[in-house]
């Protein structure tokens, strides 16, 4: 006999058809066949299904500890939701992003999912609710409205925790060596895109340094407020249909499954009707991606050329740039850095206008919010890692061009400011540029210094530091 390709399975509104060969259920099955819009599901990074693993059996075991439901119950939940957390059953959580807004549709997808699974592991019936029923004992003491904010806050935190930062830390450590490295190479220092007085190579490496140390500083300050979770509040805050005790014990069970310092948010209201945290977190990776954009950036336009542009630094030659050009090699490693922070930025617009749309206790932007939040922070540790592997590890200086272009640069004039005052070098700058002479040639042709003065005086390593008295 062949085995039925579809189950009929029931919610609040009637029966259901659900394909014999999932554990979803009915609500499942309602947003697949009632919300096909785009192609990003919440299996994206696998993060989500993680998070909601974790806060079933976090939940299940604060159930338990205080008396609502059976250790029997208990065991055969933790078991299921242990499956969800290692990744056996992500092919049963096919929801997209776009659904209801409190992401009801995918908490009670994690509730059938892990329900029948732990039916299954009874030797009961998938679909039957006995004896684990997906409301009433995965659910117990939740609602979608502080489960899913939740989830949000453990998988952001993991995200950001496991992959993010170890890959802009990575790449960091890439550019404070370069800077070492390069400490005592003098080149031309630029601003408004003018050459302006000599910088040493590694100082402009530093500052690339600095700005990714900030932006990590301000990634681990902004995940403080995700620490806090929603769990405890069920419907609108006030802890409906759960003991007083619960959502205290639920976060202290995340935190141990985690390692994480998550706690119960104390005010459960604003933790379901705002999420100002990930907002900050979001804005967070906002200030990344543009120090990522500055620095990738800054190495295509230093890498410019090779004839024509700056040239002054020498980059990875990783692939033909052109179908036409014979022999051309493109920054493509910097592009693609760019291009990710561009959808950063566009991915933050998104969760900063989602975060402003709380209406009275709930905001329903919560699965978009989530999603574009995790999305920046797995782009930009992969773009950070591809970086550095396939660009920074390989940047060189250029040091002919580099000394070639410092000789010719005006600017060094500024070194004569204190012995024969600005007008005076503003006046050899200007000559030597209309008449095409070089600084030493045009300061002694309007004689205002001698020969052994200038080469005494204008030095470009002296001119990267303060004076020294």
């Amino acid at each position: 006999m062949a085995t039925p390709a579809f189950r009929i399975d029931k919610d609040s509104l009637g029966e259901v058809k659900v394909p014999a060969e999932h554990l979803w259920g009915a609500q499942t099955q309602r947003s697949i066949d009632l919300f096909k819009i785009g192609v990003h599901r919440f299996r994206f990074g696998r993060g989500v299904i993680r998070a909601f693993g974790i806060l079933k059996k976090s939940a299940a075991l604060a159930n338990g500890e205080l008396g609502e439901i059976s250790p029997e119950k208990v065991d055969l939940i933790v078991r299921a939701s242990q499956e969800v957390i290692e990744g056996k059953l992500d092919g049963e959580f096919p929801l997209v992003v776009f659904q209801t807004g409190s992401g009801t549709q995918t908490n009670m997808n994690a509730n059938e999912v892990i329900g029948n699974r732990a039916i299954q592991l009874a030797g009961g019936v998938v679909g039957s609710k006995k004896p684990v029923h997906p409301n009433d004992d995965v659910n117990r003491s939740q609602s979608s409205n502080d489960t899913f904010p939740t989830a949000m806050h453990i998988a952001t935190v993991e995200e950001i925790s496991a992959h993010l930062i170890p890959a802009v830390t990575q790449l960091k450590g890439t550019l404070d060596a370069k800077a070492r490295d390069y400490a005592n190479v003098v080149m031309v220092g630029r601003t408004h895109l003018q050459d302006a007085t000599p910088i040493m190579l590694g100082q402009v490496i530093s500052s690339w340094v600095a700005q990714l140390e900030q932006a990590i500083a301000q990634i681990q300050h902004a995940l403080g407020g995700v620490l806090e979770l929603a769990i405890g509040g069920t419907a609108v805050g006030t802890g409906l249909n759960s003991d007083e005790r619960f959502g205290d014990t639920a976060a202290r069970y995340i935190a141990k499954e985690t390692g994480k310092p998550f706690v119960a948010a104390p005010n459960k209201f604003a933790a379901l009707a705002a999420h100002d945290a990930m907002v900050n977190v979001s804005a967070s990776l906002r200030t990344l991606a543009g120090a990522l954009m500055k620095i990738a950036n800054d190495v295509r336009w230093y890498a410019s050329g090779p004839r024509a542009g700056i040239g002054e630094l020498r980059i990875p030659e990783n692939e033909p740039g052109s179908s036409i050009m014979p022999g051309k090699i493109n920054p493509t490693q910097c592009e693609a850095l760019t291009m990710v922070a561009v959808q950063v930025f566009g991915n933050d617009a998104a969760v900063a206008f989602g975060g402003s749309q709380g209406n009275f206790q709930l905001n329903v932007y919560k699965p978009v919010m989530l999603h574009n939040v995790l999305e920046s922070a797995q782009l930009l540790g992969d773009a950070c890692i591809s970086f550095d592997e396939h660009c920074a590890r390989g940047i060189e200086p250029e040091t002919k061009r580099i000394q070639r272009n410092l000789a010719d640069s005006l600017m060094t004039v500024t070194a004569l400011n204190h012995h024969i005052g600005y007008e005076k070098c503003a006046k050899i700058a200007l000559t030597a540029h209309r008449e095409d002479l070089n600084l030493r040639e045009a300061a002694l042709k309007l004689g205002f210094v001698t020969g052994e003065e200038f080469d005494a005086w204008v030095r470009p390593e002296e001119m990267t530091h303060p004076s020294k008295k």
